[in-house]
């Protein structure tokens, strides 16, 4: 193995692998991937199969589930075909709503379709039971416990709180689930473990009320960054909205890289 090939799985089993689908119906968004979201996995849409063969270069080692009702036979086994030619390492699954089990058959024995060939007719429930023990063996998530989005050139994703009779307000540099890293207007010179609570958090059209304690600090060109974990009291239902963000923000960043 090469240092490249070295360095990129010593780099997915850190980061974790991302996770495409391409022409998804309304129901596999709605189900599927806000259900892959919530599980902490990295899931993009896709609706231009050339486009995001081209981007597949960059991420050789994604997962991609294809719905091949969106493309005829010809055009689906010739894209499947060259994708598998030139990025082996890349892992499919299908969807199809074609129940007929020698079409399966014939699908299967022509495609390595590692990660599943699923009908669209199931509970969805059950699809969802499929993908993720499909995702589990292929270690998907690699050691990566929690996706993060940086949000350094998002507008409006800032936080203030009160603190000592004042509120300090900030702008957020990266969120995840479990904390945020931010900048303060003025620094208030806050040091590790403290409590700040009743913060209001911005995420563009968003507004959410966490608590939190510092863990730390760094200082880069005259700029102090805070890093703030958020404590276990959190809201269930803030959990979701953040987990919705983030990969509305990660969604975005892969639409400009597609297109």
């Amino acid at each position: 193995m090469s240092n490249i090939d070295n360095n990129e799985s010593s780099s997915n089993e850190m980061t974790g692998k991302k996770i495409f689908f391409l022409y998804p119906t309304a129901s596999v968004q709605s189900h599927v991937i806000a259900e892959l979201v919530q599980h902490e996995y990295e899931v993009y849409i896709a609706k231009d199969h050339n486009r995001l063969a081209r981007i597949l270069k960059k991420y050789p080692d994604s997962i991609i589930y294809i719905n091949i009702d969106e493309m005829n036979e010809a055009e689906y086994e010739k894209w499947i075909t060259s994708l598998l030619t030139a990025l082996p390492s890349v892992k499919i699954g299908v969807f199809t709503s074609n129940t007929d089990e020698e079409f399966k058959n014939r699908l299967t024995s022509k495609f390595n379709i590692s990660c599943g060939l699923l009908t669209l007719k199931i509970d969805m429930s059950k699809m969802n039971e499929k993908i993720n023990a499909a995702l589990n063996i292929l270690n998907v998530k690699g050691r990566r416990k929690y996706i993060r989005a940086s949000t350094e050139r998002e507008s409006n994703t800032t936080m203030n709180m009160p603190f000592h009779g004042e509120y300090l307000n900030g702008t957020i540099k990266d969120i995840s689930v479990v904390g945020i890293s931010c900048v303060f207007e003025n620094d208030p010179d806050l040091s590790k473990n403290t409590l700040l609570k009743d913060i209001q958090i911005r995420l563009q059209s968003i507004l959410l009320k966490v608590e939190g304690v510092i863990f730390g600090s760094r200082e880069s060109c005259g700029e102090k960054t805070y890093v703030m974990l958020f404590t276990q009291r959190i809201d269930p239902d803030v959990k979701v909205k953040i987990r919705k963000y983030i990969q509305q923000n990660l969604q975005a960043k892969m639409d400009n890289e597609i297109n």
